[in-house]
């Protein structure tokens, strides 16, 4: 792994994406006022111009894991953004299993009755649990995102097997 910082992303005056540039040229534009600053995170100038250039085309290489996802956008061989999402699925899990224990709960006290409901239980075509879920729109979201900021020319995704 390159020892180099993310690069900052570009966008011109009508909010095209353009190539991604270094954090020094990213700096001088600032300072000399040809560019303002949109987005903090990830870090996003914006041009006070319009520019014709048609930009490179750059990759989203996308790495799943059990904890966290690995994001990076690669131009030819060189990583030029790269990023870590945690998961919150285990979170996700305790809630689940929380708001299950004071159902039950609820259901053991003297209250009134409670008619037991267990034929309603069947589940949609397609239907993940809410831990991957999560794990799936967060991954999505991310890429909707950074297709905004970069040009997107093609999506990578490392295909790995997992027990639901």
């Amino acid at each position: 792994m390159s020892k180099t910082p993310n690069q900052v992303f570009v966008l011109d005056a009508d909010k095209k994406p353009l190539t991604p540039c270094l954090p020094v040229i990213a700096r001088k534009l600032l300072n000399a006022g040809k560019a303002k600053v949109f987005r903090l995170y990830p870090f996003t100038i914006i041009l006070g111009k319009s520019v014709n250039d048609l930009p490179e085309p750059i990759e989203i290489r996308i790495d799943p894991g059990s904890k966290t996802n690995g994001i990076a956008l690669v131009q030819g061989t060189q990583v030029i953004w790269g990023a870590q999402v945690t998961h919150r699925g285990q979170a996700i899990k305790s809630r689940l299993e929380t708001r299950r224990a004071v159902r039950r709960n609820r259901r053991n006290r003297k209250t009134r009755y409670r008619k037991a409901r267990f034929l309603n239980r069947t589940r949609p075509k397609g239907w993940l649990p809410p831990s991957l879920q999560h794990r799936v729109l967060t991954t999505m979201t991310w890429v909707s995102r950074l297709r905004k900021l970069a040009p997107i020319q093609s999506i990578a995704f490392e295909l790995v097997s997992f027990d639901t």
